[in-house]
């Protein structure tokens, strides 16, 4: 059972930063995938490469798999709303509207999140704070991000509606697995719900792109690989880690820091500029992390 008045351990911390680097990069990755296959099959490769790494990963360490059916129902349940479809969606989004726009959407998931934690579980509790924390969060990274959204910008208002669908997928089949899932071993519970997308979406690909097209381009291959083995395998591991750990809210703030690493590495790699809208936005952000963490003193 989580504690939500505790700040995080330091290896929570380090999961929790781990993950941000790991998604923060998936939206340019899927950028580059979605030029050349389309959305159902670039979501169907990078499920069975990111199943593979997490099957092998069990195996090494001799992890024991559930056996009774109603677990397996559970992640059946969870691989198409927390895996399939979301990755689908915004997968389809970013064929027509921006990778900063994708992200602002995408970082409403713990506004709804606290919603259905707070009538649903009963260690994540809404309050002033989190609220708070929540909001400035959110109100930085639309701050950081400003600079990339064009007034006359390609953003189709569907592909924005898909990721906004998509962060509510997320949302929900967060608080459904951490009331669900608390009994399967760690290792397994992000490896599962990738087997079942697997085969979810390779009985639906035939039926919704006829041809199927499997990419050729070499850059598209690399895309898929790190958007399967880290971007699904290690992620959602670390994901059901500190779902588990520091409870929904706090898992899904991860959501803020994928701008955040995009700017910081424009920074640093790209000789971007660090303007007054990037700074704020940043400080926004970290400091909505630090304060939704807050310890409780009594």
């Amino acid at each position: 059972m989580i504690d939500s008045h505790h700040l995080m351990k330091p290896k929570q911390w380090f999961a929790f930063i781990l993950l941000g680097l790991l998604w923060s990069t998936s939206f340019l990755w899927i950028k580059i995938a979605i030029r050349e296959v389309g959305p159902f099959t670039l979501v169907g490769i990078r499920v069975v490469l990111g199943a593979l790494s997490g099957i092998l990963a069990t195996v090494i360490l001799h992890a024991s798999w559930p056996r009774d059916l109603r677990t397996w129902i559970t992640y059946f349940i969870l691989g198409i709303t927390s895996v399939a479809v979301p990755f689908v969606l915004i997968s389809w989004g970013e064929k027509t509207i921006d990778s900063a726009v994708a992200s602002i959407l995408n970082a409403s998931t713990p506004l709804f999140t606290i919603l259905l934690a707070h009538y649903y579980l009963h260690d994540d509790r809404m309050t002033a704070r989190k609220i708070i924390g929540l909001l400035a969060g959110f109100g930085g990274v639309v701050l950081l991000l400003s600079k990339d959204l064009q007034p006359g910008g390609h953003n189709s208002i569907l592909g924005q509606a898909a990721v906004l669908v998509a962060s509510l997928f997320y949302a929900g089949s967060t608080v459904f697995a951490r009331l669900k899932t608390e009994h399967v071993p760690g290792l397994v519970r992000g490896t599962a719900p990738l087997l079942t997308a697997s085969a979810f979406m390779w009985v639906t690909i035939p039926l919704v792109e006829r041809p199927v097209h499997l990419p050729s381009l070499p850059i598209t291959w690399v895309a898929l690989a790190w958007l399967g083995v880290l971007g699904s395998g290690v992620a959602l591991f670390l994901w059901y880690y500190l779902l588990h750990e520091i409870g929904p809210t706090r898992t899904t703030l991860v959501s803020y820091l994928f701008p955040l690493g995009g700017v910081i590495l424009g920074v640093l790699f790209l000789g971007e500029v660090l303007s007054w809208q990037l700074l704020f936005g940043s400080l926004l952000i970290i400091a909505s992390i630090l304060v939704v963490n807050l310890r409780i003193q009594k």
